[in-house]
């Protein structure tokens, strides 16, 4: 890994990742609604895209869980249960616990930089009383703290969800958290890692999850 600020190659990327991120945010933010069938026609019109490529795009989707393939129907947007929602945050925290252990033993430095930068952007999300925009710099602060691990298998594996919990939030709108309380979850996990206190930090991630399942089970009632 570089020095912080050095410049380094950019990635290419292909059609098909390219495809699949369309996808990705679609299905996150909703434009492909739970239970909506993928029609490969329409799909490739709207996409200006051939149906090779959006056909491996689709499988992607498939493998990581987000689109079901039912026999002699075709390709449908997952639909989360109440269950699936805990799953999601219980998975969550299974990944971004062992982030943030990676972390504290050799990219505490880097960390710190980038999450203090994620942070300024939900603060600034957070006074405008945005919740889309919180929403996204909230996602955004998770993506970057697993991303700061240095894993990318832990990376890929938080990006299917991450836009499983996004999907959640639908449930979860009334019960979330006020602005002042959401940026000072997320500042104390910055003040821990700044601090060094891995044993803080782990509780924090901890509670984080668990009281956004206990905000899906309020919901729920």
């Amino acid at each position: 890994m570089g020095r912080l600020g050095e410049l380094e190659p950019v990635p290419r990327r292909s059609t098909v990742e390219i495809i699949s991120d369309e996808l990705r945010t679609a299905i996150m933010y909703g434009s492909l609604a739970p239970g909506s069938q993928l029609g490969e026609a329409d799909l490739a019109a709207r996409l200006g895209v051939s149906r090779g490529p959006l056909r491996e795009a689709m499988q992607r989707l498939v493998q990581e869980g987000l689109v079901r393939s039912e026999p002699h129907r075709g390709l449908f947007v997952i639909i989360l249960t109440e269950e699936d929602m805990e799953d999601v945050y219980l998975s969550r925290l299974a990944v971004e616990r062992a982030a943030c252990q990676m972390i504290m033993a050799r990219n505490r430095g880097e960390a710190l930089v980038r999450l203090t930068e994620a942070l300024k952007a939900l603060v600034g999300a957070a006074s405008q009383r945005d919740r889309i925009a919180m929403s996204d710099a909230d996602q955004a602060f998770h993506q970057v703290l697993v991303s700061a691990s240095g894993s990318p298998r832990l990376e890929r594996m938080a990006q299917t969800l991450l836009v499983e919990a996004r999907m959640c939030l639908s449930a979860l709108q009334e019960k979330y958290p006020e602005p002042e309380d959401l940026v000072e979850e997320h500042r104390k996990l910055v003040e821990a890692i700044n601090d060094g206190d891995e044993e803080r930090l782990l509780r924090l991630i901890e509670e984080h999850m668990t009281d956004s399942i206990d905000r899906l089970r309020a919901s729920a009632d």
